[in-house]
């Protein structure tokens, strides 16, 4: 007496392989690398299933081994099933872990479960990996496998198996990008006036660019200041500074970008020409006349910031009310919004002047216009006021600003 073959899960294999097998001869399943039957070995035998008409009806079953070693009725279909699975949406990456939440659907096979973290290829100068230790041996049912600290957008390989050595789930994965580090070489090229600067590698992210901080400031006027940030491609690696009198000071903020942001920033100051921290350009605002605390105002004598007025004529009026070196920088580079009564905010645009002659500008006398309300100044109060000009383009923005300070 013969068994046929059973038409089970496709990807099954049994050894021996045959169409017809012998009655109780027993037979291995075995499925492709991480998957496995529901029964490992089994084997047929003839029983009588029903009478018909008075007669036995035989009907070949398949029996399978338990894992207690007994054998028992196969009730359906045996198929090849995925011993391990790695749950869809729990894989996190980050600039420095990998993170996956597994679940064992045979607990039987799952013992010794092994996961690794690797390096996945070779690494080279200047962005050299460290080869990572991270091992684990997995227990259990289900669990969360966390590589060690990693390094940034750098290639790893995360092995789950089974000794000696099957691979029941591997994964490619990059991890990241962060901020890149801060410029190593910023320095001044004498012969041709431009800022130069050592490309940075793409260890950390790919370097989609450069943010250069320009700040310029005049020693025969105290009360200017004049801001440029530019943001430059991966490929360049100098930049021309505007030209300027041997009696201008320059300090020079640039940092690399990723998809990450901007990294630390390297510094370059015109007067030591070295990359020590610079130190506080001096500042000494304009005064103004006229000041009124009983009707909060004060005039304001401006004149046109650009050479040439009539190309450039939208000027802003900028009120904050502190007075420091830090602040005239940030508020010449700020996003000042008009004057708010709810919020009442310490820094607001009071007006926008088309100004192409010198005219004094009554600043606190409460008039509306173009949206922006130049609201009453505050009696005992501190100001400093920006004129501010304006001008972008693609590749940079600058911001030229004249202050003034006064007490109300």
């Amino acid at each position: 007496e013969t068994c046929q073959r059973p038409r089970w899960d496709s990807r099954l294999r049994l050894a021996p392989d045959q169409d017809n097998y012998k009655k109780n001869e027993e037979v291995m399943l075995s499925c492709p690398e991480g998957f496995q039957p529901s029964f490992t070995k089994i084997k047929c035998s003839s029983e009588v299933q029903s009478i018909s008409h008075g007669k036995p009806v035989y009907r070949d079953p398949w029996l399978g081994r338990d894992s207690r070693g007994g054998w028992i009725h196969i009730q359906s279909d045996v198929e090849c099933i995925e011993v391990l699975q790695v749950v869809p949406g729990t894989l996190e990456i980050s600039s420095t872990s990998i993170k996956l939440n597994w679940t064992c659907r045979l607990p039987d096979a799952c013992q010794r479960m092994r996961a690794t973290c690797r390096l996945a290829g070779p690494s080279f100068p200047p962005c050299e990996a460290e080869e990572v230790k991270g091992e684990e041996m997995l227990h259990g049912q289900d669990g969360t496998f966390t590589c060690p600290p990693l390094q940034p957008f750098t290639d790893y390989s995360v092995t789950i198996s089974l000794p000696p050595s099957t691979i029941l789930f591997t994964w490619l994965v990059r991890t990241e990008e962060t901020v890149p580090d801060k410029p190593e070489k910023l320095w001044l090229d004498p012969s041709t006036g431009s800022l130069r600067w050592k490309a940075l590698p793409s260890c950390k992210g790919e370097i989609i660019g450069y943010q250069l901080n320009i700040t310029m400031r005049s020693a025969q006027d105290g009360s200017f200041l004049e801001m440029e940030r530019l943001r430059l491609n991966s490929s360049v690696t100098e930049y021309p500074l505007p030209e300027h009198s041997p009696s201008s000071s320059y300090v020079v903020t640039m940092q690399g970008l990723t998809a990450a942001g901007a990294g630390a920033a390297s510094l370059w100051e015109s007067q030591t020409n070295s990359l020590d921290p610079p130190r506080p350009l001096d500042i000494s605002c304009r005064s103004v006349r006229d000041i009124s605390p009983s009707q909060g105002t004060a005039v304001l004598p401006l004149r046109p910031i650009a050479p040439h007025p009539e190309v450039a004529r939208e000027h802003q009026l900028i009120v904050a009310a502190m007075r420091s070196g830090t602040a005239v920088e940030g508020t010449c580079l700020g996003e000042p919004q008009p004057f708010n009564a709810s919020q009442q905010p310490s820094t607001y645009v009071a007006a926008v002047l088309n100004l192409t002659a010198p005219m004094d500008f009554v600043l606190g006398n409460g008039t509306h216009g173009q949206g922006y309300h130049n609201a009453a100044l505050r009696p005992g109060s501190d100001y400093m006021v920006l004129l501010r000009l304006v001008r972008r383009s693609q590749q940079a923005e600058k911001f030229t600003c004249v202050c003034y300070s006064f007490s109300v």
